[in-house]
């Protein structure tokens, strides 16, 4: 897809084109356009470090995300994921790696769309959303990971 990028920190193996592949059919249904939209794929040192410069906090999560676009339904940014913080969340909530991937892909773009999770409310509403599509969409979520 046309300014959309997919890049895996070394160390880590992803298959891109599945990547791709769902990003685009998810753009495609919302009717969404992308001026450029990049995901990163990195460890909980990269992690930390973007979490320190940008938000000031000195840990790792699972997803950043930067919107620098002023239009909902026109995508530019970067998302960034933390394939170690995915592992875990995947222990944690019993999900496979794939569903938990998909699940961040989906946040991402969730949030460069306008949704929020600051409060309980709008986390609520996010969630549901969220949730919903990482059922309409969790055929493709097999195989998104090759190798951690």
């Amino acid at each position: 897809m046309k300014n959309l990028s997919v890049n895996v920190e070394k160390g880590f193996r992803l298959e891109k084109k599945k990547v791709h592949s769902f990003i685009s059919k998810l753009i495609g249904d919302a009717e969404l356009k992308i001026t450029n939209l990049e995901f990163n794929f990195v460890s909980a040192k990269t992690m930390i470090e973007i979490n320190k410069k940008y938000l000031n906090h000195n840990y790792d999560t699972d997803i950043i995300t930067f919107d620098y676009s002023d239009e909902r339904n026109n995508l530019d940014g970067e998302i960034f994921i933390s394939l170690p913080q995915a592992v875990a969340n995947s222990k944690i909530y019993r999900v496979t790696i794939d569903n938990e991937l998909l699940r961040l892909l989906i946040h991402g773009i969730l949030h460069m769309i306008g949704f929020d999770d600051v409060t309980a409310a709008k986390r609520i509403r996010m969630k549901k959303v969220e949730d919903g599509l990482v059922y309409k969409y969790k055929s493709y979520a097999k195989g998104l990971i090759k190798k951690l």
